[in-house]
């Protein structure tokens, strides 16, 4: 159970407490429909109906009813939490590493992982906003509750959602720029995407040059929309594939096991406190290596 809090300023006063909580708290309909199943709407501690009008200085309290758990294998490992309050989390994530188990993986992912560090918090639910591939490093977001991941859902596509990834690109790229190339899937590939400029769904990733060494490039990434892969198909489509993308690009045995693809930042809003996270995470090591000179750490 999720419980939302608000006191009711002079300029709310007045209104019926249904578009008050579905506006100002950001409760879905669907999640506003259910309270009254369980008396979860109340007023300075008493139960009201939806029309209830409120007035100055009334606290409104919300309890919202959770998402059952799925059936994850909890695991004890690594979680590199970087961020943490009751409603989110940020996790640094290393690679290779897969985000979410499945039924071909049901171990040894990160969800399994997240699942052994939170075995303690009843019908905890991974629920990751952004999704990294298995080879990818870095930052990502993660909500402790519905009501936390429908409001980021909702933030992820927009200026106050931003990701930005470090990748080490092949060749000499200069300056900045934006890729705006239309992506869709290949048939009959199971994750495999390409630039089609007829059909594609818009993607677009806007590109800043950091660094430049021999046989390759440190680029700067923010992503306006998330198409999967996207940044791997992009670098490709330009002829700058990211380091050991064996999708997309070159494999090279003297390579890292992953391509070089780190998710450096995340800045959002918080979904409840309206205050600004603005969390980093520098190139790892290996992917270090990999730009100075070409090789393994």
């Amino acid at each position: 159970m999720v419980k939302l809090t608000r006191t009711v300023t002079e300029a709310d006063a007045g209104r019926k407490i249904k578009y008050f909580v579905r506006g100002e708290m950001q409760v879905s309909y669907r999640q506003f429909s259910a309270l009254k199943m369980y008396d979860g709407l109340s007023v300075n501690g008493n139960v009201v109906h939806a029309n209830y009008i409120i007035q100055p200085g009334d606290v409104v309290c919300v309890l919202l009813e959770d998402a059952p758990r799925t059936a994850v294998i909890p695991e004890d490992g690594p979680v590199n939490i970087v961020y943490e309050d009751d409603d989110i989390f940020i996790i640094d994530k290393t690679a290779p590493l897969s985000c979410q188990a499945s039924s071909k993986h049901p171990e040894g992912t990160l969800e399994n992982r997240v699942a052994g560090r939170f075995r303690h918090v009843e019908g905890f639910v991974f629920r990751p906003l952004n999704r990294l591939d298995k080879g990818t490093s870095g930052l990502m977001c993660a909500a402790k509750h519905a009501h936390a991941c429908q409001i980021l859902q909702k933030q992820l596509h927009t200026p106050d959602f931003l990701r930005e990834y470090l990748a080490v690109a092949e060749g000499t790229l200069t300056g900045s720029g934006t890729l705006d190339y239309p992506m869709s899937k290949v048939d009959d590939a199971t994750i495999r995407r390409f630039v089609d400029f007829e059909n594609g769904r818009r993607a677009v990733t806007h590109y800043t040059v950091d660094e430049n060494h021999e046989g390759y490039s440190l680029v700067r990434l923010r992503l306006e929309t998330g198409r999967t892969h996207q940044i791997r198909v992009h670098l490709s489509h330009i002829g700058h594939p990211i380091a050991g993308d064996f999708l997309y690009g070159n494999e090279d045995a003297r390579l890292p096991e992953r391509f070089a693809l780190h998710s450096t930042r995340i800045r959002l809003v918080h979904p409840i406190t309206s205050e600004v996270i603005d969390i980093t995470s520098p190139l790892p090591p290996d992917l270090r290596a990999v730009l100075e000179g070409g090789v393994k750490p």
